[in-house]
């Protein structure tokens, strides 16, 4: 009887991370300090303030089905579920890709007359299962497992660009609805919570001023406190004569259509065969969130992080499918992977620490202290930032959220879209191209000139340029796919394009070790191999030779 290969059984992957997360969990929860509670603060900003303009767009989108406390509730929810089993995940609402599909869900609603949200839910509900039977299948294996760090360069890239797009078409709106000196202050206030929040986030650099407990302090609450002055700063003086823009909020805790009284979809009365032709957005919902979710995952679990316990790809499917299909359930838009606030979660978590390395020196062992950068993995900061959105559900603190001006909004926007740009290897690689060809870093040995190295991140950049341009109409469900299509486009074309050494240099990996180029190598040295064996030690392996 064939044996299934152990890499393809059914399970595997799920298997493995529910045994590493029994293993793990309770060390999750034993770390704890003021740079885990600074960094739930930073999210909870980054994460529930967007959250409330995508409310807006997608109240007017749907008719009034789906507005703030659906999506602050989705995020509240969705947060805590995946804090009590994921340490770093950040879920949210992606707004273009989700507002496009459920651009497509409407108009299936306009020509055929059947009800959004009950058909939205089977939607969910398919998505639910479909993820499940994915985590089944080890998709992770065989789809993520090829994805190398030029699409996920790309995909960073363009998450940076759309929210400084959205910064600049918050400030439109102020344009629109403002009077003219409303809207001067509203650039002003957008670019100053901007400003001040990289300013304060630098201040580890003013040693020796200040005390160092309060350089961490400003430090760690660089955006709060920037985002705090600019809320408070349109009621001071002349400036509260200012007309201003805020955010829309709900004034209480039931659904924002009119004839809903609860969070609670009767689904089943959908007939028979459009339970069934729900399967086809479930199916895009799940191509979207899936593919989402690993990259997100992936970024924010990069060996610039430093994280040290087992990743859990298939399990965070699981929870997506189950969370995705109770957001169905109960009429509430779903959460996934949200980048860059994902990565950024890391970034605020990053701290440096002294590790012990074995070295030896003259043939004598010693132990040698480094200062190495990672970051806490933990659960808590995900937990306490979820856990106060679910609180802001409530409707005397959904007014103070109320006070925001959309100003404040579109300089978090730009401020997020800085801070993931900024540990983006593609800004320094483009620097290389603006840098006298005499100021250059030397390459490595094998590297012969920068000239592929530059064509590498110009044909990055386009291809960012051009699928964010995707992103802007119709066809934006499929800026996913376009993303996909750079895998076989990376591993089959430009290794034609572009020389072994410089691929080896600007690429690698997104989710294990080494390069495209190197498999390669080994591949070709074993096929050589068999053509003319190389005598070897026992044990030995033609990787070792």
């Amino acid at each position: 009887m064939m044996r299934i290969p152990h890499s393809l059984r059914p399970g595997r992957l799920l298997k493995q991370d529910i045994q590493h997360l029994r293993q793990r969990y309770v060390s999750d929860w034993t770390t704890f300090n003021q740079l885990i509670v600074a960094s739930a603060v930073y999210v909870f900003f980054t994460n529930l303030l967007p959250g409330i303009t995508f409310a807006s767009d997608l109240y007017v989108l749907t008719g009034q089905q789906w507005g703030t406390i659906e999506v602050v509730l989705s995020t509240g929810l969705c947060g805590v579920i995946f804090a009590l089993e994921h340490l770093l995940f950040m879920p949210g609402l992606f707004q273009c890709m989700f507002l496009s599909f459920v651009y497509y869900v409407l108009l299936i609603e306009r020509y055929t007359k059947i009800p959004f949200l009950p058909f939205m839910a089977w939607s969910l509900i398919h998505a639910g299962w479909m993820h499940l039977l994915l985590a089944l299948i080890n998709a992770h294996d065989w789809t993520m497992r090829y994805v190398t760090t030029f699409s996920t360069e790309v995909f960073s890239l363009l998450n940076s660009i759309i929210y400084f797009h959205k910064a600049v078409q918050e400030l439109q709106r102020a344009h629109d609805n403002l009077s003219f000196a409303a809207f001067l202050y509203a650039i002003i206030g957008a670019i100053g919570t901007m400003l001040v929040a990289i300013f304060l986030s630098t201040v580890d650099k003013w040693q020796p001023l200040f005390h160092r407990y309060v350089r961490m302090g400003l430090a760690e609450y660089a955006a709060a406190i920037s985002i705090i002055i600019f809320i408070g700063m349109p009621h001071v003086g002349e400036l509260a004569s200012l007309d201003r823009s805020t955010l829309h909020v709900s004034t209480s805790f039931k659904p924002s259509a009119p004839d809903r009284s609860h969070f609670f979809v009767q689904f089943w009365h959908l007939p028979v065969g459009w339970v069934l032709a729900a399967i086809i957005p479930g199916f895009i919902i799940t191509v979207l969130f899936f593919f989402d979710h690993e990259v997100s995952s992936i970024i924010c679990t990069i060996d610039r992080y430093g994280t040290k316990k087992p990743s859990g790809f298939a399990w965070d499917i699981v929870l997506l499918g189950t969370t995705t299909a109770l957001c169905g359930i109960l009429g509430i838009p779903p959460a996934n992977g949200l980048l860059p606030q994902a990565p950024l979660h890391s970034e605020s978590l990053m701290h440096t620490e002294k590790e012990e390395i074995l070295i030896s020196v003259d043939g004598e062992e010693k132990v040698e202290h480094r200062n190495v950068r990672r970051v806490y993995e933990q659960r808590w900061s995900s937990f306490l930032h979820a856990g106060a959105i679910l609180v802001f559900v409530s409707p005397p603190f959904q007014h103070v959220l109320g006070l925001t001006p959309t100003s404040v909004l579109a300089g978090l926007f730009m401020f997020m879209g800085e801070q993931s740009l900024s540990v983006n290897p593609i800004l320094y690689r483009f620097f290389y191209l603006l840098t006298p060809p005499s100021e250059l870093p030397k390459l490595p040995g094998d590297v012969k000139s920068y000239r592929g190295v530059h064509v590498y991140t110009i044909v990055q950049i386009l291809v960012t340029i051009v699928i964010f341009i995707v992103t802007l109409t119709k066809a934006a469900p499929a800026f996913p796919v376009l993303i996909i299509i750079l895998v076989p486009i990376r591993l089959l074309l430009m290794i034609r394009l572009w020389d072994r050494e410089t691929l080896r240099f600007v690429d690698a990996w997104a989710c294990r070790k080494g390069t495209p180029e190197d498999d390669k190598d080994l591949l070709a040295g074993e096929a050589d191999e068999k053509s003319n064996p190389t005598p070897r030690l026992p044990g030995e392996t033609i990787k070792d030779v």
